[in-house]
């Protein structure tokens, strides 16, 4: 099936209502902000703490924290934006993939953060953007080539781009550690869907979870202390899939790896935490529930 017809179809079926929230860690503490009736996806807490981007209908916004307010970012031509998208480590800039009006193949585009006209980074799609290096210059996304979605990493100028896995089963969500010494990401080479970290040269990868289900999108706290994954109900879904409103469970863990601690359970899924939701104090986590 065409790329564009599989899109249209994901956007049909995903005409539902869903609730922003964010979350105490610690305490457990859930804060519904606003429920919407459309579908947002993939909010991101910006540098200051004062706002939360986020993505819908292919348009890109921020919510206020403090009024509730929700303003759309001129994202210029980049129109149909998905729920991959990240800030830069300055605040300054965002990076979005979007799919290109074209051939609707998903590439990444960098604008500044209030807005403007998007630069095109990543030649080659379909690319999924999922982390921004913390020196600024770099991107790593998840990229299919040849019909294999493996993970990549491109200099933020858009030159070529360096592959660091190889693999014949899914790699997804690769996100920069604070330190910007790993990539933290999740793969189905061992059977089901699990948490790993690698070197950001792409050698030495380690599984950091062994769970009976499928594990998905590891974000490393901003202090480095501590990672929150989700994992979807047993059954649920295929190894590979990460689909909509479906069981899942936010989960933490001790960034060593292991054993984990639920955070909440609800119906989620694809859109939910896709990207880093961490706030800048380390202490609380945004997501998406259906």
């Amino acid at each position: 099936m065409e790329e564009r017809e599989k899109i249209k179809q994901v956007l049909q079926q995903r005409n539902r209502h869903c609730t922003l929230e964010i979350m105490d860690v610690d305490s457990g503490t859930r804060n519904p902000l606003k429920t919407f009736d459309k579908v947002i996806e993939a909010p991101n807490w910006t540098r200051d703490g004062k706002y939360l981007i986020y993505n819908c209908e292919g348009r890109m916004y921020e919510y206020c924290l403090k009024t509730g307010a929700s303003r759309k970012i001129d994202t210029g031509s980049a129109v149909n934006c998905n729920n991959d998208h990240v800030l830069s480590p300055d605040g300054s800039q965002l990076a979005v993939s979007h799919f290109s009006d074209d051939d609707f193949v998903s590439r990444i585009y960098i604008l500044p953060r209030d807005g403007g006209t998007p630069r095109l980074v990543t030649q080659n799609g379909p690319s999924y953007l999922h982390g921004w290096s913390p020196d600024g210059a770099r991107l790593s996304f998840c990229g299919e080539r040849n019909g294999v979605y493996n993970i990549f990493t491109v200099p933020v100028d858009g030159r070529t781009e360096t592959q660091l896995t190889d693999g014949a089963r899914l790699d997804d969500g690769p996100e920069y550690s604070p330190c910007g010494n790993y990539i933290w990401f999740n793969s189905a080479r061992t059977g089901l869907m699990q948490v790993w970290k690698m070197n950001v040269d792409g050698s030495n990868p380690v599984q950091m979870t062994d769970n009976p289900v499928n594990s998905w999108f590891p974000h490393v706290s901003p202090q480095g202390d501590r990672v929150v994954y989700l994992t979807y109900g047993k059954g649920e879904v295929a190894p590979e899939e990460h689909l909509p409103d479906k069981q899942v469970d936010l989960r933490i863990m001790d960034i060593r790896g292991g054993s984990s601690r639920i955070l909440a359970g609800f119906r989620g899924g694809q859109g939910t935490i896709n990207v880093n939701s961490w706030s800048p104090d380390g202490k609380r986590i945004a997501f998406i529930r259906y």
